[in-house]
């Protein structure tokens, strides 16, 4: 059992602030890899998800990364730390969290995009101005900031 699973156990269905990481992942066409979510139900994001204990942001990224989409990642770059009322995830249980996202980009992986169908419905390489409008409002954001970060 992980930590969130632990943490509940001991505060039921309270607001929590927990930590998570996502990843921008691009491709040598210069195309981003999202994943269509099992929740949000149908909406796309970049991989990533909560820390567990002891782990430290970048590890966060790397470890979501692989369990959802079976890359390796080489260099991270960080794009920005999200927080705030926007932030509000609540899960269909009824459980509630703002999260803390530390968001990276990467340009080198290795390993081809699998679909983990615990996470995922599918993954898709998407060239930035064919992101689909479904994408989670949260990481408009960091679409934003990163396109602003690798322009400017």
């Amino acid at each position: 059992m992980g930590y969130i699973e632990d943490l509940r156990k001991l505060v039921g269905h309270r607001r929590l602030i927990l930590c998570g990481s996502s990843v921008v992942i691009r491709n040598d066409k210069g195309e981003l890899l999202l994943q269509k979510r099992v929740h949000p139900e149908g909406r796309w994001a970049f991989p990533g998800g909560l820390m567990e204990l002891g782990e430290s942001a970048e590890d966060t990224a790397r470890r979501e990364v692989r369990e959802e989409t079976a890359l390796e990642l080489g260099e991270l770059r960080l794009i920005g730390v999200y927080s705030g009322p926007d932030h509000l995830c609540s899960a269909p249980n009824g459980d509630e969290w703002y999260v803390v996202n530390v968001s990276y980009a990467a340009e080198s992986f290795s390993g081809e995009p699998r679909v983990n169908d615990a996470e995922s419905v599918a993954l898709g390489w998407f060239r930035p101005e064919d992101v689909p409008v479904t994408l989670v409002r949260s990481h408009k954001e960091i679409l934003r900031d990163y396109l602003q970060m690798t322009r400017g």
